[in-house]
């Protein structure tokens, strides 16, 4: 997937966290296409985060917020957190694990815990074809980092190009085009297969 990649800078430093869990279980899944896809990002893997050395200097360095959707989330499809420290850039914590494994990285990060949470509204479904979202508003990693994207530029804290953003998508898209036809060829020789034992 890696030659579908169109690597985009930003101000906005993203830190994607990934559960050990999807880390073993996948090599070329959302949140590593994320990584790969921002110039400007750092990806860890672990659950409790709260005594990570490069992960507290990043808040202390930054203006930093978690993605995650919750009641008290700061909406950003209506506002731009108000920074209350100009002089810093934004940081955005992207977690990458299934919704059952993400709780409980929140729960026991405390560092995490003090920070804001942001979320925004979503009217698209997921293209994440082979697996199947909790919710209809659910997005995969890359997904909601378009969408963030998106807003960021609307709200005039980034300025990516349109190319950037129709580009961002593509390796994510390849790789479900790719398992979904491995799929297929499973299913069709295991039709022919049956079809010489009968």
């Amino acid at each position: 997937m890696c030659s579908y990649i169109n690597e985009i800078d930003t101000k906005t430093k993203f830190i994607i966290l990934m559960h050990p869990k999807e880390f073993k279980k996948i090599k070329n899944g959302s949140g590593h296409l994320t990584h790969l896809s921002l110039n400007n990002s750092k990806l860890f893997i672990g659950i409790d985060f709260t005594n990570h050395k490069e992960i507290n200097e990043i808040i202390d360095t930054y203006n930093s917020f978690v993605l995650y959707p919750s009641e008290d989330a700061i909406n950003i499809s209506n506002e731009l957190p108000r920074l209350e420290d100009s002089d810093k850039d934004m940081a955005i914590f992207l977690i990458d694990s299934t919704w059952a494994c993400s709780k409980k990285m929140l729960k026991e990060s405390k560092n995490l815990n003090r920070l804001n949470y942001i979320s925004f509204d979503n009217t698209k479904l997921s293209q994440f074809k082979i697996k199947e979202q909790p919710a209809e508003y659910c997005l995969s990693t890359i997904e909601s980092t378009l969408r963030v994207l998106e807003l960021l530029n609307r709200w005039d804290v980034e300025n990516i190009s349109q190319k950037g953003f129709d580009n961002f998508l593509n390796p994510f898209e390849k790789m479900i085009e790719y398992q979904l036809s491995y799929v297929e060829n499973q299913d069709n020789n295991s039709v022919r297969f049956k079809k010489r034992e009968s």
